[in-house]
């Protein structure tokens, strides 16, 4: 039998209650890692840890709101504690407040890039340092297509996404010297419960978009995670990976 990929390394997955977040904790942990799930509420990541558990992998749950600075720092230290290293760092937490921008209040805006880009910046920070001292480590950021298309109703998630992208390129200048890579996934047209609440009618035309004919499955970008994390990725760095079924070629 073959050793798992990610034998003896810890990762933590931010965003892991479902959807996305689930799917990368779920392929990490049957790959042999030991997956720290986050949410922001206890017991919100429960699902997952079962997922993981019948996927024969190790996973634990943390509560953490990665907009809070104090909240990410108290889960760096207790990571760091228990396990004295951070090898995997997946930045998947993120939330929608959708509206035309004539009618987006400063609010929206602000809460949008304080999860999505604020969220990623603060939970980076927190772990940098370690990693650049263990001269490795894996950071994969989760960006979105629409980071680079733009979308009309999204002004600040489009946003949070596309500025998510430059900070993936910037870290990843910074950190290269201590083999530490930094790369971002954009996912299309992913089916999740967050997609699920589309109209149909704008479904099946968003559906017609895509060359390979298919919706994306959250496993798709657990199987990208997977490939970025592993040491056939070990010479890639800064860059986005799009997953999307052709969406934006």
């Amino acid at each position: 039998m073959s050793t798992p990929l990610l034998t003896s390394k810890i990762a933590l997955v931010t965003g892991a209650s479902r959807g996305i977040g689930r799917a990368i904790a779920v392929t990490l942990a049957k790959s042999g890692a030991t997956v720290v799930c986050t949410s922001t509420k206890a017991g919100g990541c429960d699902e997952t840890l079962a997922a993981c558990a019948d996927a024969a992998g190790k996973a634990i749950a943390a509560v953490c709101d990665v907009s809070d600075e104090a909240q990410v720092e108290v889960l760096a230290k207790s990571i760091l504690d228990a396990h004295g290293k951070l090898d995997i760092l997946v930045n998947n937490a993120g939330i929608t407040r959708d509206n035309l921008f004539l009618r987006m209040g400063a609010e929206d805006f602000d809460a949008v890039v304080d999860t999505n880009l604020r969220g990623p910046f603060l939970v980076c920070k927190a772990f940098a340092r370690a990693m650049a001292k263990a001269r490795g480590g894996r950071i994969v950021n989760i960006g979105s297509v629409v980071g680079i298309t733009g979308n009309a109703g999204q002004v600040n998630y489009a946003a949070s996404k596309a500025g998510l992208a430059g900070m993936t390129k910037s870290l990843a200048k910074e950190l290269a010297g201590r083999n530490v890579t930094c790369n971002l996934i954009a996912p299309g047209f992913i089916a999740t419960d967050m997609t699920a609440q589309i109209p149909e009618d704008l479904k099946a035309g968003m559906l017609k978009e895509i060359p390979l004919g298919r919706f994306g499955a959250p496993e798709d970008i657990g199987a990208a995670v997977l490939f970025l994390c592993s040491e056939a990725a070990s010479y890639i760095t800064g860059q986005t990976l799009v997953v999307d079924g052709g969406m934006t070629m």
